[in-house]
């Protein structure tokens, strides 16, 4: 797997302070209208950083990598869009 926390991001998307399903909905959103690339998501809701936004993009064919910021409280999502 591509470390894709080394590439620099296409685009971030912060939905900090958002609640399920806001995360989810949003990112495909941005990955809908987004080219190819990688998409660097903040993430603070444990329930969309661990299972439905890693679920749908693995459903997708997308590779992702999460990356628990302890310090920090949240979470660094990347998925990368071929």
């Amino acid at each position: 797997m591509a470390d894709l926390k080394s590439q620099t991001p296409t685009q971030t998307l912060d939905v900090l302070g958002r609640v399920c399903p806001y995360p989810l909905v949003l990112t495909k959103k941005q990955l809908e209208k987004m080219g190819n690339g990688v998409l660097k998501i903040l993430c603070d809701a444990p329930a969309s950083a661990e299972d439905s936004i890693p679920r749908y993009a693995e459903k997708q064919g997308y590779p992702i990598e999460v990356v628990k910021l302890e310090d920090k409280g949240y979470w660094e999502i990347y998925i990368e869009k071929k």
